[in-house]
């Protein structure tokens, strides 16, 4: 499953990475702004140890996932400016994984 390779590759990801992941569990369409805000204000009223952190994705990163850029995507979040909106950084542990799961828009 998809937040099992992210933590195959890092312990702490960043909780765009994991928006996506979970959306691709769920068949969600990840670039919904709205939709992340939902999830992050999901795992703060759940009280996830969540660190808020700065995120840029480079003017070269081609970074995309499904067709669209996490670029694009990170700048309209960071437009939007309010805590649900912010990246995290998120230890991807069994029990942070367990409570992602839970999620449902």
């Amino acid at each position: 499953m998809a937040l099992e390779e992210l933590r195959k590759r890092v312990l702490y990801q960043n909780s765009i990475e994991i928006w996506i992941g979970i959306s691709k569990e769920k068949n969600i369409n990840w670039v919904n702004t709205d939709g992340y805000q939902q999830f992050i204000a999901f795992l703060l009223k759940n009280d996830q140890n969540m660190k808020q952190m700065s995120i840029c994705f480079d003017e070269s990163d081609k970074a995309s996932e499904g067709g669209h850029s996490k670029k694009v995507f990170a700048n309209n979040l960071a437009a939007i400016n309010n805590e649900n909106s912010a990246c995290y950084s998120i230890k991807l542990n069994n029990d942070a994984i367990e409570l992602i799961r839970k999620f449902d828009l």
